[in-house]
């Protein structure tokens, strides 16, 4: 058995940011299935369970995927062998990386194009849980690849197996597979993320099929698509109801803290008599421990700007001098002029 790779060598971490964008590009990238390969890919994966190749069924989306299924029945879909074909496929993997590859060279994708079509599609009258993840499984794929491509060696069978599952996340998302039938997803056909590589649009929807089935977010938190698609016209208190906190902070950014004071109890600490300086308001959000401070003014540019403060800030012209970083005898109001 060769040593543990501890470590990566200046020349592997300067090849791994290239290697780890080329597979996220295979999934987000909006290339539709090539047929052929995915049903040499799919052959090849039913030969490792004794199976013979399965029918094909390609559709535009996850949910049109499980809606297929659906209308199919339980006599056309009775015996699933997604788990079958899980432990055949990558039951050996991790554990003999484990042993020669200290650390985990992990990517996003997983977590967050898969973890937001999980919880979109769960609960849904047709939700199929019998699925295995196809593209969305290439985030740790590609640890494998990449740990084969600086002298890692797998067995002779663990190799191949990986190889299959890289062809067909390389081809399709979600997959079901069933006795003598696969149902396959296209990938999206749009992926938008922010700078931080998270799930994020401001305008539309951050994931998007070319059926027109959406995924919403803000900065990888999802959303109902009426918070982004109505942010300018929505009644605040809507996202107020909210239960689940990290939601109704994401909404809350998405609408814009200015609007979102409106319907909000206000405490104001400060006021200036300019509406330009403007005023330092606490506020309390359920389910946050304590109050936060927010400086509001008005920008002759922009309009309402609303920006949260250190809650040890008491005036106004602390909070000015905070966000420009001066001490406050050192601040001074910019002129406008119009």
């Amino acid at each position: 058995m060769a040593d543990k790779i501890e470590r990566l060598t200046p020349e592997q971490e300067a090849e791994l940011p290239a290697f780890r964008q080329k597979y996220l590009d295979r999934a987000c990238n909006g290339a539709r299935i090539e047929r052929a390969p995915l049903t040499a890919a799919l052959a090849d994966a039913y030969t490792e369970i004794g199976k013979p190749p399965p029918r094909l069924f390609i559709f535009d989306s996850p949910a049109a995927c499980m809606l297929a299924i659906k209308i199919m029945g339980p006599d056309f879909c009775r015996v699933q062998l997604g788990g079958q074909l899980r432990v055949q496929l990558g039951g050996q993997l991790g554990g003999q990386l484990g042993v020669q590859l200290g650390g985990q060279l992990w990517g996003q994708l997983g977590g967050q194009l898969g973890g937001q079509l999980w919880g979109q599609l769960w609960g849904q009258r047709i939700w199929n849980p019998n699925f295995l993840w196809g593209s969305q499984d290439l985030y740790w794929i590609a640890w494998g690849k990449f740990a084969e491509k600086i002298g890692v060696k797998l067995k002779l069978d663990t190799s191949r197996r990986l190889d299959i599952m890289d062809r067909i996340g390389a081809q399709c998302e979600w997959w079901w597979p069933f006795e003598n039938v696969v149902i396959a997803s296209e990938k999206p056909r749009i992926v938008r993320w922010d700078d931080d590589r998270r799930l994020h649009c401001e305008n539309g929807p951050a994931v998007e099929y070319a059926d027109g089935y959406s995924l919403f977010a803000w900065h990888g938190r999802r959303l109902p698509a009426r918070w982004v698609l109505e942010r300018d016209t929505i009644d605040p208190t809507e996202i107020l109801r909210e239960q689940n906190v990290e939601t109704k902070a994401a909404g809350l950014a998405c609408i814009g803290m200015a609007r979102m004071l409106s319907a909000l109890d206000a405490k104001v600490i400060d006021r200036d008599p300019n509406p330009a300086h403007g005023e330092l308001i606490e506020v309390r959000l359920e389910g946050l421990p304590k109050p936060g401070r927010y400086l509001k003014a008005e920008c002759p540019r922009n309009g309402t700007i609303c920006e949260g403060v250190p809650d040890t800030i008491t005036t106004v012209i602390e909070a000015q001098a905070w966000r420009v970083g001066l001490h406050p005898s050192e601040f001074r109001y910019p002129e406008y002029r119009t």
